[in-house]
């Protein structure tokens, strides 16, 4: 049962037809195309951004935010596995008493 088979290449049925043969075509060369001229380099077309002392506030707030909700939610994680762990060694110690007090009888 736990024999490993070699699988067995089935035979195929009805008529086999050969490969066929791709003969390569000649390539003739046309007309040249010249390049496609390149488009003048226009100026920036959005206005470059300016930080006011405001903006800049603004920013380093938001990214404090930001780090703050994510550093919680990294912690919140971190003690759910924690409890986990440590309700699964609690579990592990009952039963391991149980059982041996079963074999004390």
């Amino acid at each position: 049962m736990f024999r490993p088979k070699p699988p067995t290449m089935p035979q195929p049925t009805g008529t086999v037809t050969p490969p066929t043969v791709v003969e390569p075509t000649t390539i003739t060369p046309g007309t040249s195309v010249p390049p496609p001229v390149p488009a003048p380099v226009a100026g920036p077309a959005r206005p470059t951004v300016q930080l006011t002392p405001g903006t800049a506030l603004a920013l380093v707030g938001g990214g404090t935010a930001v780090v703050l909700v994510v550093g919680a939610v990294l912690v919140s994680m971190l003690l759910a596995v924690a409890i986990t762990a440590a309700s699964v060694a609690v579990c592990a110690v009952v039963l391991r008493s149980l059982l041996a007090s079963q074999h004390r009888r």
